[in-house]
């Protein structure tokens, strides 16, 4: 009988390192589990989690690979913890929108701190973009469960600034989604723009004109200029 292929791992954002299992944690353990992850991210955003290997994680931390297996005991484990820490730092910006009382501004941060992030991490951003387009086999539940309903939320905020005639009648999901797609274009195709804008792009330099561009075609587009 013929093997059939191996089902995704599961998010299960619940399910602790394995050196969270012990009952109080050092400073030692943390740190460590920090280096092995950011070191995952670099391998993963690369090879993706088939192309990578523990052997490659490890070294990237700067671990043998039994030290590393103390915290994480299988690759999938890392790739999951690696994906949650991505999807949580995503998700404070989204979670703050709409903590003062004016409309513009709340938009405004959105955006750029949704920019700045993709500046400032765009290999998390592009590790992300592979999970989509693979369909999400990882993701999948954390999309239709959290994240929906964090949209939802604030789509219904949104139109209740829009009734009560604070910003235009735009589509809250859809002016979401746009500022997922510009702003994550960034670093998703971060080769593609600094091969286009040359000397323009050097350190970093053309992220100020994009947030100012931004700026005014979005929320110009809906407050007016």
């Amino acid at each position: 009988m013929a093997r059939g292929k191996a089902s995704p791992p599961v998010m299960n954002p619940a399910e602790p390192a394995r050196a969270h299992q012990t009952k109080k944690r050092t400073r030692i353990q943390e740190e460590n589990e920090q280096r092995i992850l950011d070191a995952a991210l670099e391998v993963f955003s690369s090879y993706g989690l088939r192309g990578s290997t523990i052997d490659q994680i490890a070294a990237g931390a700067g671990m043998t690979k039994p030290n590393l297996l103390y915290y994480f005991r299988r690759k999938d484990d890392i790739y999951l913890s690696v994906l949650k820490r991505t999807l949580e730092a995503w998700l404070q910006p989204l979670e703050a929108l709409g903590a003062g009382d004016d409309p513009r501004a709340e938009l405004r941060a959105y955006l750029d701190r949704k920019l700045e992030m993709s500046r400032d991490n765009p290999k998390a951003s592009r590790l992300y973009a592979m999970e989509m387009l693979q369909g999400a086999p990882v993701l999948g539940v954390v999309l239709g469960t959290r994240l929906k309903s964090l949209v939802d939320e604030k789509a219904a905020l949104m139109r209740r600034w829009i009734a009560e005639g604070r910003m235009a009648p735009v589509d809250p999901y859809h002016l979401i989604f746009m500022v997922w797609a510009t702003t994550q274009h960034y670093a998703d195709f971060e080769v593609q723009i600094r091969s286009v804008l040359g000397d323009k792009a050097a350190g970093d330099r053309h992220f100020e004109a994009a947030t100012r561009a931004l700026e005014d075609v979005i929320l110009g587009g809906i407050f007016g200029r």
